[in-house]
């Protein structure tokens, strides 16, 4: 300890804030103690340019602190790169989003002759004109988060980081030249990459992962998705909706963690349009034939029989790592769970070290969403700014899974509703429904569903909604609020639906599962 204080007094200058000198040099930097031309210190610095450490950094230097940004990409195993913004913007929500609108269009138009539109021929779909205005799109978002920081004064470091100290990193350039900085505060923000099934023969060599497929020039062609997380169902489900024959590979359930009722009924729904499931099944080996194309061998896991088949592209979303690991952490005491390698946070959002912080992917405990690290990265900035106290609460955050069919949920599963309160304490009401865009074009709403989980007591507070539909988002937007307002049963039954909407379904929920009747709604 007595060291520690040592170096954080030499640090500080006469002012008591933290200062370092950045001699930089053929070799490297010469040492933080050494004179140089140059002189730079911040109040706090973020690591990590993704959604949540930008909130951060934007907001403090809103609040009047000197605040830097360090951020770098490593290539993909496939090399693929891409600029300021983190995962939502580049690898993410925003592209994923566009394809998920892409496919969706590709339905409207199939819909359309039954609404008078005189569609001639096929429509063919261009792979590489989508994928070029995703992209294009992507890189004005760049562009804009670097506009941002320099117009709130912020200052950006395309530069690796790692820990040397309690208050300084070591950021290390493309090119190899290094910068020390240093800072009062320290906000981690580094977020999380994919990861490679290494275990499995080829996967590495041979497949691509959430962070190419976006990018990818030319069409993915014939896809094996191996996962059942919202990343593979999402990236199967347009796929399939771009007329791309593809097969997801799962070897459990799908969308663990989400209520398992709606995932059923999305991968049912998937599968009506054409999505093809290996349920229960492993893959062993990928090998690359001489025509290029990919084959996969694979393990049924309950007969133990092999089997193979050739694909132009593997997919693996088996989960993601946070990015802590080239961070230094040990170096200066920031404890992570070894098994996660997630960073330990308190209830501040604060690590082991007390100037030290954690939010978003790379910390343990949270919600790997991207409004979550916005929202915590604020209140942290605001809270480091003696602006406010408040918390981030992480309890009933709202949620979409961009399958074919929106999942939108808000607050506990059927599951966790029961395991936490007891099923005779839980009552359930629930309807399958039929959207009118559904009905002139005769699509099949088979699993158009909702329910609302609440207790059973009076006034029957709501412990979660779950919509599986049309515009999933933006329906469970609105209840997300009264929800979090601690709405009851009763006041959603008083509220007013908006006619005709598929949203006015959950304020018409009179069913429960409890009572047995057919929960099928037959009209207005």
């Amino acid at each position: 300890m007595a060291a520690t204080a040592a170096r954080v007094k030499a640090l500080r200058g006469a002012g008591g804030r933290f200062r370092w000198r950045t001699p930089v040099v053929a070799g490297g930097v010469r040492g933080a103690a050494q004179d140089a031309a140059g002189q730079q210190d911040y109040d706090l610095l973020v690591i990590g340019g993704g959604s949540g450490g930008l909130a951060c950094a934007k907001e403090a230097a809103q609040l009047g602190k000197k605040v830097a940004v360090v951020d770098y990409v490593e290539p993909s195993p496939r090399g693929t790169r891409w600029g300021l913004g983190g995962t939502c913007v580049n690898v993410g929500c925003i592209p994923k989003k566009l394809m998920h609108q892409a496919a969706l269009l590709g339905g409207m138009i199939r819909d359309a002759p039954h609404y008078g539109w005189e569609v001639t021929q096929q429509v063919p779909h261009n792979w590489r004109k989508m994928a070029e205005a995703v992209q294009n799109h992507v890189k004005s978002l760049n562009w804009g988060h670097r506009v941002q920081l320099q117009d709130r004064k912020v200052k950006y470091f395309n530069i690796k980081a790692s820990f040397v100290n309690e208050h300084m990193v070591r950021g290390v350039a493309k090119g190899g030249k290094e910068t020390l900085l240093s800072a009062e505060h320290i906000v981690i923000a580094t977020g999380g990459r994919p990861k490679y099934p290494t275990h499995i023969e080829g996967a590495l060599e041979h497949g691509i992962t959430s962070d190419d497929i976006f990018w990818l020039k030319e069409s993915p062609g014939k896809t094996l998705v191996v996962g059942a997380s919202y990343v593979a169902l999402e990236c199967a489900g347009f796929l399939t909706g771009l007329r791309l024959d593809t097969t997801v590979m799962m070897r459990s359930i799908p969308l663990r963690g989400f209520d398992q009722q709606m995932s059923s009924l999305v991968t049912e729904y998937m599968a009506s349009q054409g999505t093809q499931f290996l349920r229960g099944c492993t893959p062993l080996r990928v090998k690359k034939l001489p025509d290029g194309q990919l084959q996969v061998t694979w393990e049924d896991l309950e007969s133990g029989r092999e089997d193979m088949d050739t694909f132009d592209t593997i997919l693996w979303a088996v989960g993601r790592v946070p990015e802590t690991r080239g961070l230094n952490l040990e170096k200066v005491g920031v404890n992570i769970n070894p098994d996660s390698q997630k960073i330990l946070v308190d209830d501040r959002e604060a690590t082991s070290v007390p100037h030290i912080y954690a939010i978003g992917d790379a910390a343990e405990g949270r919600p790997e969403l991207t409004p979550t690290a916005i929202m915590a990265g604020r209140l942290l900035a605001q809270r480091l700014c003696s602006q406010s106290s408040d918390l981030m609460d992480y309890s009933n955050v709202p949620t979409t899974v961009f399958t074919p069919l929106e999942y939108g949920c808000v607050g506990l599963s059927e599951e966790e509703a029961v395991a936490r309160h007891g099923e005779e304490h839980v009552e359930v009401y629930h309807a399958y429904y039929k959207p009118l865009e559904f009905t002139v074009a005769e699509r099949d709403a088979s699993q158009c569903y909702i329910k609302m989980v609440c207790l059973r007591e009076p006034p029957q507070l709501v412990l979660g909604l779950h919509f599986l539909g049309p515009n999933a988002g933006e329906v469970t937007q609105g209840f997300a609020l009264g929800i979090k307002c601690g709405a009851s049963y009763a006041q959603v039954m008083r509220t007013v639906g908006i006619h005709p909407t598929c949203a006015e379904e959950v304020a018409k929920l009179r069913i429960s599962k409890r009572s047995g009747l057919d929960p099928t709604v037959t009209g207005c």
